[in-house]
């Protein structure tokens, strides 16, 4: 049996650090206030000049080095954001071009939180049917450059960072076992970025109603991820037949510490087996699982054979997760 699986990692953060005493001295917030209802402590925000396509860059061309292959092996780039470069051209066909990965078609894709999830499961679906052999599949996000920073129930949630995996086929007994992908649209208006776009384009008014700021509404945001992220982790592993006991370690998206704990005693495991850096991040989007893969992966938390459930929530709304085994 066809299987594809991640045959290397790479992240990037940006060296820029916001603490949340920083935010103190410009909005109305404190430690205390984003730490509680959070558990971010920091977050990485690019200097003025760096775009979604750089932080990209640094990260695959890590996971490119660690999987001891060269750009021109690769035959499809999948670059997961909300935040890219420009409209288009696409910012996988701009990554593209740094990388000179001359042999790979490249395309985004656009599911906020969820989309490195999504990127997975387009990827696997690729590589099963042996349409493509190899494949670069990136999360990349800057936020900050879309975050009002008078707000503070939205500006304290988020930062800037990229990860990037290398998936190749296998036949062994290991790689991605399944990947779950939901959506609601009926929600969208829970998490929005309404401009620019072409329902509101660019334009004095727009800019006045500051539609070019991410718009959430958190309490209603919470509840349904909540919700959901419980339910698609038991979901997906009653689609494998594993029991939560067998899990090595879970990776969820690093939106919210309570929403991270909340599915841990869903699942009844302990927070030893959850892995989480969103103290360090905040809110990356799409950055973030792949962010987390890749610290996991270095720091010796994840060993062949181990079973490894991804889960994530974002806009649209959108929630997705995946099943592998290392």
């Amino acid at each position: 049996m066809l299987r594809s699986r991640i045959v290397s990692t790479g992240s990037y953060v940006p060296e820029n650090v916001i603490t949340n005493h920083d935010l103190e001295k410009i909005v109305d917030t404190s430690d205390e206030w984003i730490m509680e209802r959070t558990g971010i402590k920091e977050r990485r925000i690019v200097n003025g000049l760096q775009a979604a396509s750089d932080l990209a860059f640094e990260a695959s061309t890590l996971a490119l080095k660690r999987a001891h292959i060269k750009a021109k092996d690769i035959d499809l780039i999948i670059v997961a954001t909300c935040t890219p470069d420009m409209a288009f051209p696409s910012t996988a066909c701009i990554l593209q071009n740094k990388l000179e990965a001359k042999n790979a078609a490249a395309m985004d894709l656009s599911a906020a939180c969820s989309g490195f999830i999504y990127g997975l499961h387009v990827a696997n679906g690729m590589i099963k049917s042996e349409l493509h052999k190899r494949i670069l599949l990136v999360g990349t996000e800057v936020l900050s450059k879309f975050v009002d920073w008078q707000d503070r129930t939205t500006c304290v949630l988020f930062g800037d960072g990229a990860g990037a995996v290398v998936l190749e086929g296998t036949r062994e007994k290991r790689g991605i076992y399944s990947t779950h992908i939901y959506s609601d649209g009926n929600l969208s208006e829970l998490i929005s970025l309404p401009g620019p776009g072409s329902r509101n384009p660019c334009s004095r008014d727009s800019i006045l109603k500051k539609m070019n700021f991410i718009k959430m509404k958190g309490n209603e945001t919470f509840r349904v991820a909540v919700r959901t992220l419980e339910e698609v982790a038991v979901k997906t592993l009653e689609a494998n037949n594993l029991e939560p006991s067998r899990l090595s370690l879970l990776i969820p998206h690093q939106a919210n510490i309570r929403i991270i704990q909340a599915t841990a005693k869903r699942l009844n495991l302990p927070m030893e087996k959850v892995f989480v850096n969103i103290d360090k991040y905040g809110n990356t989007s799409a950055a973030s699982i792949p962010i987390a893969l890749d610290e996991a992966l270095q720091s010796g938390k994840i060993k062949d054979g181990d079973y490894i459930l991804l889960e994530a929530f974002g806009g649209g709304l959108t929630w997705a997760s995946s099943l592998l085994r290392w």
